[in-house]
């Protein structure tokens, strides 16, 4: 049996966006609870020179929203880049997952050899769809999770590897 590209791409996106929304209730959830300020977590960082939790959560939806475009052969949407709340990220995650469930299996027949260009400021990336899933969306979306993750753990939230899994 063999994985499409789609079964090894939008339904992981979805899932583990949908577990990042959950991790961003228990956020709001805590900062209600203990009286803290709001904006405490959304900017807070594991070290001075990584980017706060908001930007980790816009660049998790990018990846996502960003790979199942590509691999479809379609313009990935683009968001304002504004969110400043736990709803307005909340929001930005939805509209990440109502976009991915647009996207068809079919629409990824064959994108395993689809020619993908990116331009990061000033750099050029050039994959084929397999490697730009495997070798550079997967690992970015996972990493920008996993670091909302750990800023909210570091911070105190109560949170934990169910949390970020999800069920199973």
């Amino acid at each position: 049996m063999s994985v499409s590209l789609y079964q090894a791409s939008v339904p992981a996106f979805i899932r583990m966006l949908d577990n990042l929304s959950g991790i961003l209730g228990k956020a709001a959830a805590y900062t209600e609870a203990r009286k803290i300020d709001p904006s405490v977590l959304i900017e807070a960082r594991l070290y001075p020179d990584m980017l706060p939790l908001s930007m980790q959560v816009k660049i998790a939806t990018d990846h996502a929203k960003g790979a199942g475009a590509r691999l479809a052969g379609i313009t990935p949407p683009v968001f304002a880049d504004t969110e400043k709340t736990f709803a307005e990220l909340a929001e930005r995650i939805n509209k990440t997952v109502v976009f991915l469930k647009t996207i068809k299996p079919e629409q990824m027949d064959g994108a395993e050899e689809r020619a993908i260009t990116l331009t990061i400021q000033t750099r050029t990336f050039n994959f084929n769809g397999m490697d730009y899933l495997f070798n550079f969306a997967q690992p970015n979306f996972y990493f920008h999770i996993t670091t909302v993750y750990a800023i909210l753990r570091h911070n105190g939230v109560e949170i934990g590897k169910r949390d970020f899994m999800g069920g199973m």
